[in-house]
Order: C-alpha cells, then sequence, then structure tokens
C-alpha cells in the first residue's frame, strides 16, 4: 500500500519515535507553562500577603540590631571585656562617644530602651547621663558617668550591652517563654513576680479549648437536626445560621456588651423570672468573654459538621437497626465515626480561630481574660517593641503548627473536611 493510499503526503519526512517525543514534550511544556501562568496571580498574592509577613515576623523575632548599629564604638570596645568587672575607661570613652552621636541623631532613647528590656529604669539613666557627658571634653568619662548615674558602675549593665549587641539574639524567644540569661550568661526563669507569659499561653489554650467544646457541645445537635430536615426547612434554618456573618465582628461584640451589663438585658431577665436574686458578673468576666467567642465561633464548628452529615446515606443507620442494633447503638457506632472528619474539622477551624482572638476579650472580658494577641498589640503600638511582638507571634504561630500536626497525626489529613 502507498503513502499516498495511506492519506500522507509522500514529500513530508516520516515521523520518528525521537520527532514524536519531542513534540509531546513541547506540549506538555506548554501545558504546565499554562497552567503555571493561570495560578500566578494567586501565588504573588499568598506570597506577599501571607508568607512575607510571616517571613518578617520570624525574622525579626530574632533579630535586633539596634545595640550595634547605635553603639558601634561601644561594641568593638567591649570585645576585649573579660566580664568579670566593670570594664576600664576606653569602653566608657565610647560609650560617651556613641551617646553623643546618637543624641545628635536623637536616638539615645533608644540605646537605653534596649538596655531598659533587661534592666528596668534603664532608659531615664542613659539620656540623663548623654546630656552630663555631652559636655565633657576630652574625659575622664568613667567618672563622669558613674556620678551621673550609679547604673554605670554595675557589672550587669556592660553584661547586657554586650550580650546585645549580637545581631541575632534568643533575647525576645526567650522572655515569651519567661527565661533569660543572667549576668554569668545561665539560662534561669525570670522572677516570679516578672513571669506573665507562661500564664498567659496556658490561658489562651484554655480559652480557646473552652470555646471549641462549647460550640462542639451546641453544634452538633444543630447540625443533625438541619441534615435531617427536609430541603425546604432546611434551606431557611441553614440561613439563620449564616445570619451572624452579615454583621462584623465589632458589631456582634458591641452587642455582647449590651447584653452582658450588670444592668443589661440578661440580668434584667434572669431577675424579672427570680432565677437569680442578685445581679451576675458578665461583663469584664471570663463568662462573658466565653459567651461572645462561642457564639462567634459557633458558626466555624457547625457547618462543616452539617457538611459531612448532609452526606451520609441514612439506609446506614437503617440497615445496623435491622440487624439489632438499638436506635442509641446505631447513632454511637455507624453515624457517628462517619461525622468525625467534620467535627475535626470544626473543632481544629474554631480553636485555631479562638488562639487569636483580640477584639472580643478585650471588650468583654477582664484583665485576666487577655490573651497573646492583646500583648502582642500592645508590643506593637503602645511600646513599639517589635522583637517582642514578633517573638510572641512566632511562638503562637508554633503552638498552631504543633496542634495541627497532632490533629494530623490522630485523625489523618486526608479526612479533613470543611465544607
Amino acid at each position: 500500500m502507498t503513502a499516498t493510499a495511506l492519506g500522507l503526503d509522500a514529500g513530508a519526512p516520516a515521523v520518528t519515535g525521537a520527532s514524536l517525543g519531542a513534540r509531546l514534550r513541547r506540549a506538555d511544556r506548554a501545558r504546565r507553562l499554562t497552567a503555571f501562568l493561570l495560578v500566578a496571580p494567586l501565588l504573588l498574592y499568598v506570597l506577599v500577603i501571607f508568607i512575607l509577613p510571616i517571613g518578617t515576623m520570624l525574622y525579626r523575632a530574632v533579630y535586633d540590631p539596634d545595640m550595634a548599629n547605635l553603639a558601634p564604638r561601644t561594641v568593638a570596645a567591649l570585645q576585649d571585656w573579660d566580664g568579670k568587672d566593670v570594664p576600664g575607661e576606653p569602653v566608657f570613652a565610647a560609650m560617651a562617644a556613641d551617646m553623643k552621636a546618637a543624641q545628635a541623631n536623637q536616638a539615645v532613647g533608644n540605646i537605653g530602651k534596649r538596655i531598659n528590656y533587661e534592666i528596668p529604669g534603664a532608659r531615664s539613666a542613659v539620656i540623663a547621663t548623654a546630656r552630663a557627658t555631652g559636655r565633657i571634653r576630652g574625659g575622664p568619662f568613667k567618672d563622669a558617668m558613674i556620678n551621673a548615674d550609679p547604673m554605670w558602675g554595675q557589672r550587669d549593665v556592660w553584661v547586657v550591652i554586650k550580650r546585645a549587641a549580637h545581631p541575632v539574639t534568643p533575647f525576645y524567644l526567650l522572655q515569651t517563654m519567661d527565661l533569660h540569661f543572667n549576668t554569668d550568661g545561665q539560662l534561669t526563669s525570670v522572677p516570679a513576680n516578672d513571669a506573665v507569659f507562661r500564664t498567659v499561653f496556658i490561658r489562651t489554650l484554655n480559652i480557646a479549648f473552652q470555646v471549641t467544646l462549647a460550640t462542639l457541645v451546641l453544634g452538633y445537635p444543630v447540625a443533625f437536626l438541619l441534615a435531617s430536615l427536609p430541603q425546604k426547612l432546611r434551606n431557611p434554618l441553614l440561613i439563620l445560621v449564616l445570619l451572624p456573618f452579615f454583621t462584623s465582628l465589632l458589631v456582634r461584640t458591641t452587642a455582647w456588651v449590651v447584653l452582658l451589663q450588670s444592668h443589661g438585658v440578661i440580668n434584667d431577665t434572669l431577675l424579672a423570672l427570680g432565677l437569680i436574686t442578685d445581679r451576675l458578673p458578665l461583663i469584664f468576666h471570663r463568662t462573658g468573654t466565653l459567651v461572645a467567642m462561642t457564639h462567634i465561633q459557633l458558626p466555624f464548628t457547625l457547618l462543616p459538621i452539617y457538611s459531612v452529615m448532609s452526606g451520609i446515606e441514612p439506609r446506614l443507620t437503617r440497615a445496623a437497626r435491622s440487624l439489632g442494633a438499638t436506635p442509641f447503638t446505631a447513632f454511637r457506632r455507624i453515624y457517628v465515626p462517619l461525622t468525625l472528619p467534620g467535627v475535626g474539622a470544626g473543632c481544629l477551624l474554631t480553636f485555631i480561630l479562638s488562639l487569636g482572638y483580640y477584639i472580643t476579650p478585650a471588650l468583654v472580658g477582664g484583665p485576666d481574660d487577655q490573651m497573646v494577641s492583646s500583648f502582642v498589640a500592645q508590643y506593637m503600638n503602645r511600646e513599639l517593641n517589635w522583637g517582642m511582638a514578633s517573638a510572641l507571634g512566632a511562638v503562637l504561630l508554633a503552638v498552631t503548627l504543633v496542634i495541627y500536626m497532632i490533629y494530623t497525626r490522630i485523625l489523618g489529613v486526608d479526612r479533613v473536611r470543611f465544607g
């Protein structure tokens, strides 16, 4: 049979296996390039909005160049200091020169602020010393600085300055765990009066766990009811579940402030019904925080559970009952295990979101109800301590990742169903 009879051009070159393979590879590369170009905007968005800020936060948690940048002469002079006693005149002269230069740039307070992180009251001492030594020409500076403030005659201050000279430091991360290096270089716990962050992290985990448990107890029966109802009744009730999303978080929290106050609707109603004799302390209290957070987080737990329940075939429980199982046994042995992916996804979502709550505890809770996010905001907005704020965020991120790993280990990431 000829090439013409087969429909091929007799003058065209024969298609070999090598040339066909090259065409297939070019087509595959073109398809991959097209797919990449389609997702490139999303990847760029994730990089700029998510990965880059988290990377910056982790970087700032261990990077502190203030002392090295503001006091370079002192840092260089302390390199040969053995740390056994107060350094000599060259170190004091270097510090005086650095303070003079920083004062000219209106940055001398930043030197004191960095020392103040470890030695309270150091900032005012540095500012006062800078003014005193600025009038001295040619020294000696050691006696002048000690006379300006006795702090400079203490070895501990110079140990802190030398340790702060390293741009990469574990100082902030250790502070978030109530740990620090003492003047002898040993890792110890901070004094009991200054130890706050362990309590704050435990409180944050405790509140998140209680809110997650409350949303599960309230949401599971509602999800079961929604999944069991006919479609014409299910949709209106589902809209009621989604109704809180139509208002902002701040509006919902403010509404709870009105409801929970001492002369609010809830206390007035309980008094009118005779259920209580004294008004309950609901506002600025742990109870109010839990109630408000549970209300806000309830749909996040309920919807994944409902999504899984709506896909469970009713004939499975009917088959179990036809084989002799009681309704409760069929529910416990057949239905509940099938809903675990939704329960796990909803609880995980609520728990992680609850770890980062700030507005609700700030408006409804009291001083003992503030979570990690409140301290992050305080260090960022009030104290301008970006290193400490970043360290707290990094530790909270690490806790979240550990919880997620435990969850995937127990339930399995392949069984996660959010919708």
